[in-house]
């Protein structure tokens, strides 16, 4: 264990939602609905529970819970948590899509569950460590910059990677590229699902094929558990961060008026969206603030943390 990172704060969700991830990997099923019923069926096996007795701990009546197992009844949230709590499992154990995962995974991650935050942390590591392939050198050699808009990912990176000497890449440029499309034709024609799909795909084909580079990222890449998970561990991420007021100046500055656009929460809905995103921006590297700082000084500061922080 010697020479392994320390562990990382509040890592838990990122860790269980990787090992989800991994069980959701394979193809979804053409009938999700005799997917589901065959997952209700096989739970409801194991435990020695008849049809009745789950009827009746659950208050989904005998009839509906046959067409439930059959793949013919469009199940409701509410009655699909009623089942999952009189089965006592969780609901992602219903609902995951692809065969069933082996015992080994299902087993693993209810383990890490139990562990405590700080041992959580470092079972991460010694998984990455073991399992992940991934030479913390090179790791150190690929800096990704992640943070809202107006954080100066595109400015500082174009600037660091020169003064570093490497190539500077905006994932978001590298999706429209691959796509043909513009990143709101893309959201229009695709979906949000779409563009999560290229997101992943191009940035394992920026892993793949360059194994040194400054990136910047897009400021929602953070909320995709098997997208972040994969910048995490192959990349050296670095937080720039600043205040919603200046995120909002910076931006509006650039010429985007969108923020604003017909909109009078716009400040409160910034304020809301970095809330939601500081627990996974913060499993970055290192933080930077960027705020009251010019860009050369912010430039100097940010290069200099890069060489004091230890290869890990």
């Amino acid at each position: 264990m010697c020479g392994l990172p320390a562990p990382l704060a509040s890592a838990q969700a990122a860790l269980i939602s990787m090992l989800l991830e991994t069980m959701r990997k394979a193809s979804a099923s053409d009938d999700p609905l005799k997917e589901l019923g065959d997952r209700v069926r096989q739970a409801r096996a194991r435990r020695g529970m008849t049809r009745k007795q789950l009827a009746r701990d659950s208050g989904v009546s005998e009839r509906y819970l046959a067409q439930i197992e059959s793949g013919k009844g469009n199940i409701s949230v509410l009655v699909l948590r009623q089942l999952a709590k009189a089965l006592n499992v969780s609901v992602d154990v219903l609902i995951f899509e692809g065969p069933e995962p082996p015992v080994e995974l299902v087993h693993t991650v209810e383990f890490l569950r139990r562990l405590p935050l700080d041992d959580l942390a470092l079972a991460r590591q010694l998984l990455l460590h073991q399992f992940g392939g991934v030479d913390p050198a090179a790791r150190h050699r690929r800096i990704a910059l992640i943070g809202l808009r107006g954080a100066g990912k595109s400015t500082l990176g174009a600037a660091l990677a020169e003064r570093l000497d490497m190539p500077f890449l905006e994932l978001d440029r590298l999706i429209e590229q691959e796509s043909g499309l513009t990143l709101s034709l893309i959201f229009d024609f695709r979906g949000q699902s779409g563009f999560r799909q290229l997101e992943l795909q191009c940035l394992e084909d920026v892993i793949q094929r360059h194994p040194r580079f400054v990136i910047a990222t897009g400021g929602s890449l953070v909320s995709e558990p098997a997208t972040f998970e994969r910048l995490l561990s192959s990349c050296f991420t670095v937080w720039l961060r600043a205040s919603p007021e200046e995120h909002m100046q910076r931006v509006i500055a650039q010429g985007d008026m969108r923020p604003m656009s017909n909109n009078r929460d716009a400040m409160s809905d910034l304020k809301r969206i970095l809330a939601e995103r500081e627990v996974l921006y913060s499993k970055a590297d290192i933080q930077f603030n960027t705020a009251g700082r010019t860009f050369e000084e912010s430039l100097e500061i940010l290069i200099q943390a890069l060489r004091d922080s230890p290869v890990r």
